[in-house]
């Protein structure tokens, strides 16, 4: 029996290759076919595909072109091609507008169908889990579709069902796929440097990811949560609560919201909304979403966005989110107002900071770009609701010197051209980098920030507490390795002397450092349990401290200052 199954998915999988050759020919890319048939069947695929149909598709630009295989290719191509439009360091930038247009045209599953991957998962009959379920999906695409439920409780839910059989297709698609990158890296060397293998396994993991429902109830609650621990006055987002004895890796219940979606302008002006409220709300929102919370909708388009009757917005679908560290957010901060500040030097700091401090083959034209960049942005007429274009536009400055960027950079760039344009529509005159510079002041301020700095120490000198614990027993080990002849040393004095130096004077910081830590700690222990002598009601002993403590700060900066170069 194992063996008959073998060989059924061997033939299913050759059958699907052979699919995806008919299809690239059908679309006029005989070249690429060229590469990839490996059966020496071009010929006789090429003559199931009518003259008529070639004929028929020449109206459409090659981008295009590569749209509609997708879409003619379902579900795992279209996943493929979305995610693509958000990698425009990997594709031309009219082939990631071309993607975004990619649809989902699959009719929706049966009531039949959608209820037996319920009672499934959830392991019990549909009319005994919920009060009510509707048999028509209010929302359907090529992975799963989604029903309005009402539970016992009286709650209204929506319940996302995953299609039956699709994790099959997508498994044995990503197989296909697989064999694909494989014949193009061994057939087409310039192809290699796009690391086709790489970026189907990054793929992969995107997809099993988002077929994994468990997964995306984890993003709905990080940023309900999010919302529900910001007190501000500023906070107008809204989230759908999860249920969690609803929700599997193939079923989620999340709480039904009702609403205006947020592009359907004229229902919002007849229902007495202030679209000039809304479109300001939305762009806080969202800022503080990259900003404050380091969590971000990475798809707001306006399917994705309601209107609440309170005037706040309700996003949906967390399918895709982008997530940054607080070292990047501050970063991005430090980077936009370098920006505004016409600051060169500032700008290509941030840029190496993000991509890891990644070599520049060439400072002199680096400098040379950013400064054409930012005196183009300076002379433009109107600047303020471009943040999405400032990002896009050093996109290709990153690209052309070779830095390597986080991926939730194009995440980011994209999902602001979206929101940007979500917010045109609500109100053209919002100026939003007005609204977005106390978000960057405030995160470009966090590396000053003297909590900050003094849990850096702290850690810092924890680490060097660990790490002076545990030399005695790494450093026995290590001679006996040499003794026994299992690592052999070869020492070669090259230089060695500034290394030496550099090292001594990196003790001698460690050292002032703890003892400024000890100072700072101890000044404050005696001004809070006010240890005599006492002036003005203060410690004069926690003043001395202090003072020492400062003293000691300014001759460490100093030194810093001084680099390697004082010998």
């Amino acid at each position: 029996m194992g063996i008959l199954n073998d060989i059924h998915k061997r033939i299913k999988s050759i059958s699907r290759y052979n699919q995806i050759l008919r299809v690239l020919l059908k679309y006029g890319f005989e070249d690429l076919v060229n590469y990839l048939e490996e059966n020496k069947q071009y010929t006789f695929i090429h003559k199931l595909i009518p003259s008529s149909t070639r004929k028929a598709v020449t109206k459409y630009s090659k981008w295009a072109k590569m749209r509609l295989v997708c879409e003619e290719l379902g579900p795992t191509f279209v996943k493929f091609g979305q995610i693509l439009s958000n990698r425009p360091d990997l594709v031309p930038l009219a082939l990631t507008f071309e993607l975004e247009k990619l649809q989902d045209n699959v009719p929706p599953m049966s009531e039949i169908e959608a209820k037996g991957v319920v009672e499934t998962e959830l392991k019990d009959k549909v009319e005994t889990l919920f009060a009510w379920f509707e048999p028509i999906p209010f929302a359907s695409a090529s992975m799963a579709q989604v029903h309005r439920v009402t539970l016992h409780s009286g709650d209204r839910v929506a319940l996302k069902i995953q299609r039956a059989g699709i994790y099959d297709v997508i498994t044995e698609d990503l197989k296909v796929m697989y064999k694909i990158a494989h014949v193009l890296e061994k057939r087409i060397p310039s192809i290699k440097s796009f690391d086709p293998i790489g970026l189907v396994k990054n793929f992969e993991n995107s997809i099993l990811k988002e077929l994994d429902f468990i997964h995306e109830s984890i993003n709905v609650q990080r940023f309900y949560n999010n919302l529900e621990n910001d007190t501000t006055i500023e906070q107008f987002a809204h989230a759908p609560k999860v249920y969690q004895e609803y929700t599997t890796s193939k079923v989620l219940a999340l709480e039904f919201i009702s609403g205006i979606k947020i592009d359907r302008i004229l229902d919002l002006r007849a229902n007495k909304f202030d679209t000039v409220v809304i479109a300001r709300r939305l762009a806080i929102s969202y800022f503080k979403q990259i900003f404050e919370y380091g969590f971000f909708h990475a798809d707001p388009h306006p399917g994705n966005l309601l209107v609440l009757p309170n005037s706040h917005i309700c996003y949906l679908d967390f399918g895709m989110m982008g997530s940054m560290l607080p070292r990047d957010i501050s970063i991005f901060g430090r980077l936009f107002i370098a920006i505004t500040n016409k600051d060169v030097r500032k700008v290509i700091k941030a840029l190496q900071q993000l991509s890891n401090n990644a070599p520049i083959a060439n400072m002199r034209d680096l400098e040379f770009d950013i400064n054409e960049f930012l005196e183009k942005y300076y002379v433009r007429d109107i600047h303020e609701n471009e943040m999405s274009t400032i990002l896009l536009e050093l996109k290709d400055i990153i690209i052309a010197h070779g830095l390597k960027v986080p991926t939730y950079f194009f995440l980011f760039a994209r999902s602001l051209v979206t929101i940007e344009g979500v917010i045109e529509k609500l109100d053209p005159n919002l100026e939003q980098f007005e609204i977005v510079k106390p978000y960057l002041k405030k995160s470009a301020s966090q590396k000053y920030n003297p909590l900050m700095i003094g849990k850096k120490v702290a850690n810092s000198l924890l680490e060097l507490t660990n790490y002076m614990e545990d030399f005695p027993s790494d450093l026995k080990n290590a001679i006996r390795k040499i003794n026994s002849g299992k690592i052999k040393v070869d020492l070669t004095h090259q230089g060695i002397d500034p290394m030496v130096h550099t090292l001594q004077r990196i003790t001698k910081q460690l050292i002032a450092a703890s003892i400024m830590v000890a100072l700072i700690l101890s000044a404050s222990l005696f001004i809070i349990f006010e240890i005599q002598p006492l002036l003005k009601g203060v410690s004069i002993l926690g003043i001395t401290s202090f003072t020492l403590a400062v003293f000691l700060g300014f001759g460490m900066l100093s030194n810093i200052k001084k680099g390697d170069y004082d010998y």
